[in-house]
């Protein structure tokens, strides 16, 4: 077979084709080919549309189409939409709790000022096992035109102590320099560097600032306006501590971190989050093998930046009904724990179930009748920087931990890995925690009595 133009030809004797300019066509006793020429498939003639009658008995009343149905139906739906939409948003503005505040301080850091700051100095690690020796050193903190600085400064940078005395040979006592705030004048004051039993003079010093003692609130508002540092094992932190241990010691009376992060890269330490990640929890328990921080914690990252670059507001709103932390405004939350009901926090740990040293646990906390105890006491504000720890606060294995929490001789190894982590750690203000403004707030108005 043989194709010319649109047509189809069957073999046939030459002699029988006639060559056109439209193609080739048969001859002889063979009829032409033609394409067939349209045929329309449209109705003709009269025919039924009964469309017009149902038009037409519409417009006389009687009754109402499909499609009159089906925009009273569409329009209908939509407004019922806006309405319920209306009374949901009423709803919950009205259930926002919006109490009255009165201002407890204001500090704007033109100075550190001593009627609300005082320093805690002392080198035992705070119960973390933290690294640092916290000062009152003006290279530790300091006040500019930014605000108020914590810096950790090396030891060697800072004292006459030198590298080998670090190691060995060197005894730091606190309470013989009369500096030392803490009760425990042992351990937490005073250590010997010895080379045989691994003790080390604490190789970095910081510092650590808190309110206690001075301004306190049961219930109320706190706002920190500050920058995170950066720098590998850096632990900033911005939180609360109860003025008086009245359920007993830590955590067993409470703990309330506001903000926590950590200097580390995030790209380098992402399993758990750098500095371009932000924690806040509640710490509690009967005893310290369980605390339920875990179930009332929260974490918030950011993208493309991290918390070194600018000033966020670290914010805290306390009630007897609930508490949460936020970040720049109340719409960002990292957590929120309510103590709404009849459940209390012996109950929402779950600690009935739990065996220590083959004991069973006892119960601090509901003798008081409230939900929310031991969050119903005073608390006073800190802000410190911290460096490494043995708590798991730094996961082990993890961005390239040069210690082990459960090794004796854990600040000799981070000391020895110091060429790894001080370059990480910038020269100026940016290895410390800078804080713009802190305000404290109580709740209730100014003179009226705290429950």
């Amino acid at each position: 077979m043989s194709f010319s133009g649109s047509l189809l030809i069957a073999e046939t004797p030459p002699e029988h084709f006639l060559l056109t300019s439209r193609g080739a066509s048969l001859i002889g006793d063979v009829p032409s080919l033609r394409q067939r020429r349209f045929k329309s498939a449209r109705l003709i003639g009269e025919y039924e549309k009964p469309w017009i009658e149902a038009w037409k008995n519409q417009k006389k009343g009687r009754g109402i189409s499909g499609r009159t149905w089906d925009s009273i139906i569409f329009w209908g739906s939509i407004l019922l939409g806006f309405i319920l939409g209306a009374v949901m948003c009423y709803l919950s503005y009205s259930k926002v709790s919006n109490f009255e505040y009165c201002l407890v301080f204001e500090d704007n850091f033109e100075k550190i000022d001593t009627d609300i700051w005082g320093y805690e100095i002392q080198r035992g690690g705070f119960g973390t096992g933290s690294f640092e020796w916290t000062t009152n050193d003006s290279r530790n903190t300091f006040v500019d035109a930014e605000g108020l600085h914590i810096i950790p400064t090396l030891t060697i940078d800072d004292t006459d102590i030198t590298p080998a005395e670090i190691l060995d040979g060197y005894t730091l006592n606190l309470t013989t320099d009369g500096t030392c705030t803490s009760s425990d004048s042992g351990f937490s004051c005073s250590i010997y560097s010895n080379k045989t039993s691994g003790d080390i003079i604490n190789p970095v010093r910081s510092a650590r600032l808190t309110t206690k003692g001075k301004k306190t609130i049961k219930y109320g508002k706190v706002e920190v306006v500050a920058k995170m540092p950066k720098g590998d094992w850096l632990w900033p932190a911005i939180w609360m501590m109860p003025e008086n241990s009245v359920y007993g010691i830590w955590p067993a009376s409470g703990e309330i971190d506001i903000a926590e992060s950590r200097g580390n890269n995030g790209d380098d330490y992402a399993a758990v989050g750098g500095r371009d990640s932000l924690i806040s929890a509640m710490h509690w328990g009967p005893v310290a093998a369980v605390d339920a921080f875990w179930r009332t914690d929260g974490k918030h990252n950011v993208r493309r930046t991290d918390y070194s670059d600018s000033f966020y507001t670290f914010g805290l709103e306390w009630s007897e009904k609930y508490i949460f932390t936020y970040i720049n405004s109340r719409l960002l939350q990292v957590f929120f724990v309510s103590f709404a009901g009849s459940e209390n926090m012996w109950n929402r740990g779950q600690f009935g179930q739990d065996i220590i040293n083959n004991s069973a646990l006892h119960d601090p906390w509901s003798q008081t009748g409230q939900p929310n105890t031991p969050f119903d006491q005073e608390f006073y504000l800190i802000l410190d920087v911290a460096i490494g720890g043995t708590n798991g606060f730094f996961p082990d294995q993890i961005g390239n931990k040069p210690w082990g929490d459960k090794s004796y001789t854990a600040p000799r190894e981070f000391w020895n890995a110091s060429e790894l982590w001080y370059p990480t750690w910038p020269n100026g203000t940016e290895r410390g925690l800078t804080v713009k403004s802190v305000q404290m707030w109580s709740e209730g108005a100014c003179g009226t009595p705290q429950r």
